[in-house]
C-alpha cells in the first residue's frame, strides 16, 4: 500500500503513523523533516508542479517497495510557506522486519531530496532567495545506486 500526499496543511504525525501501522508489519520506520532555522531563516516556501510531484513521489515509493519487502510506504510533503520548526516532510515504511523498513525509509528521504520536483525559497532578513541543490544531498542519493 502506497500513500502519497502533497499538501499545504500541517502534517498530522499521529494519523500518518496510524496509517502506516495498519499494514500489520513487524517494523515501521519513520522520518520527519523540520524547517531549520539555519542562518536566521525566517520563512521557507516550497513550490511544485501539481500532478508531476505526486507522480515522482509515487515512482520513488514504488521503487522502494520493489527493492525491499515493504507492506506500506507513505510520503507526505508540505508545500507553501512554512516557519522554522514546522514539519515539512514525513516518510514511513512498514515491513516484516526492521532492516527493510529502515533502509527503505532512508532510501526514500535521500532520493526525494534530489528527484522530487520541489523548488525552495528562503527568506532571511526580509530578503527571499531561491535555494540551490546541495552536493551532500546528491551524494546521499547516489549511495543507493
Amino acid at each position: 500500500m502506497i500513500r502519497i500526499s502533497v499538501q499545504a496543511a500541517p502534517i498530522d504525525l499521529a494519523a500518518e503513523l496510524e496509517h502506516a501501522e495498519l499494514a500489520g508489519a513487524g517494523a515501521v520506520a519513520t522520518f520527519t523533516g523540520l524547517v531549520r532555522a539555519d542562518d536566521a531563516v525566517e520563512l521557507l516556501e516550497l513550490e511544485h508542479y501539481p500532478g508531476s510531484t505526486e507522480a515522482a513521489l509515487r515512482a520513488l515509493a514504488e521503487q522502494a517497495t520493489q527493492r525491499w519487502e515493504l507492506l506500506a510506504a507513505t510520503v507526505v510533503h508540505r508545500v507553501g510557506p512554512m516557519r522554522p520548526g514546522e514539519r515539512i516532510v514525513f516518510v514511513a515504511t512498514a515491513a516484516p522486519h526492521r532492516a527493510a523498513a529502515l533502509e527503505a525509509c532512508a532510501f526514500l528521504i535521500d532520493r526525494l531530496k534530489t528527484q522530487a520536483p520541489f523548488w525552495k525559497r528562503e527568506t532571511r532578513g526580509g530578503v527571499a532567495r531561491w535555494v540551490e541543490a546541495r552536493e551532500s544531498d546528491d551524494a546521499a542519493a547516489e549511495r543507493w545506486g
